[in-house]
């Protein structure tokens, strides 16, 4: 009877202690997952090898998704990106607007894609802010290969980030564009994209996503957050080629055909221009840039935006 009792105690001891090494196990790979949102199969191994330690855990998943990534992204390459997205970011005197192109509609609603165009502006934000000139405006357009040799603050270039996305969407992406501005003095930025992605009017230090783009420098003082929202809102929906000024550039007779922005019917209101309407609120808009998603072109206007510095 004694040895059964004692038999009987082992077994229940022994259960409890399998039952909390089961429940630590689930639990670090419930957080894994959580964190690096890899799938159950990866996370259970990665777990595996290192004795569930979820720090090295996630290194590793880390290095075998950037392996895996530049492994797609050499197999892909040739593979169209036409869609995408458009990233605004205004942070004080600072402005980044970029593209960033991947295969399909669905990958560009993914929230890693969001993330990293959120990500590409955020460091082209930071290259500009080191940027010192005399001045009011500085504005400077980056192509393709010099983006993506942009270092980040965690010492890898964007391509190699851009290598983890691939490796993490599962198909073809690329940094398209970006051009920058930086003002001093009395000007002022505003950003929107298309369509609106925020429920802020004009909010700053938060990338808005779109397929279409604007970033504006104004001069003005006490500018309504609806007037700056509306007037890069007429850009993005009429693209026109030039600011225009007045008594030099003559309107066109045909106003559907108009390309300087000052004539151009105001979107908000079409019985006045955009020139009566910067007037009204003694205002001006010393230079913009606007980015369409998947538009041709865009290379002619990056080098115009390099010439102007």
């Amino acid at each position: 009877m004694v040895v059964l009792q004692q038999f009987t105690r082992f077994l229940h001891c022994s259960r409890i202690a399998y039952s909390g090494a089961g429940k630590s196990t689930s639990s670090a790979l419930a957080t894994l997952r959580k964190k690096t949102g890899y799938t159950f199969a990866n996370c259970k191994k990665a777990l595996e090898l290192h004795n569930n330690d979820i720090n090295l855990a996630e290194k590793w998943l880390k290095e075998q998704a950037q392996s895996l990534g530049w492994s797609k992204a050499t197999k892909l390459a040739e593979r169209a990106t036409a869609q995408g997205l458009v990233g605004v970011l205004v942070r004080g005197n600072i402005g980044a607007m970029v593209e960033v192109n991947c295969e399909t509609d669905f990958v560009a609603r993914n929230e890693n894609f969001k993330n990293f165009v959120d990500h590409v502006s955020r460091v082209c934000a930071q290259y500009t802010e080191l940027t010192q000139f005399d001045g009011d405006l500085w504005k400077s357009g980056f192509e393709a290969e010099a983006l993506k040799n942009l270092r980040t603050p965690d010492g890898k270039s964007l391509a190699d980030q851009l290598a983890l996305l691939i490796g993490t969407v599962g198909e073809n992406a690329s940094i398209k564009r970006a051009i920058c501005f930086k003002v001093n003095n009395d000007l002022r930025l505003s950003g929107y994209a298309h369509p609106q992605s925020s429920a802020a009017t004009c909010p700053q230090n938060v990338t808005q996503l779109g397929k279409y783009g604007a970033l504006v420098a104004f001069r003005g003082n006490n500018i309504e957050e609806d007037l700056q929202k509306n007037l890069c809102q007429h850009i993005v929906g009429m693209n026109p080629k030039k600011v225009g000024e007045e008594g030099k550039d003559e309107p066109n007779a045909n106003k559907d055909e108009e390309i300087c922005l000052i004539h151009q019917e105001y979107l908000i209101d079409d019985e006045k221009t955009v020139g009566e309407v910067l007037k009204e609120n003694s205002l001006s808009i010393i230079d913009y840039h606007r980015f369409e998603c998947g538009e041709v072109a865009a290379n002619d206007d990056l080098e115009q935006a390099k010439l102007s510095n």
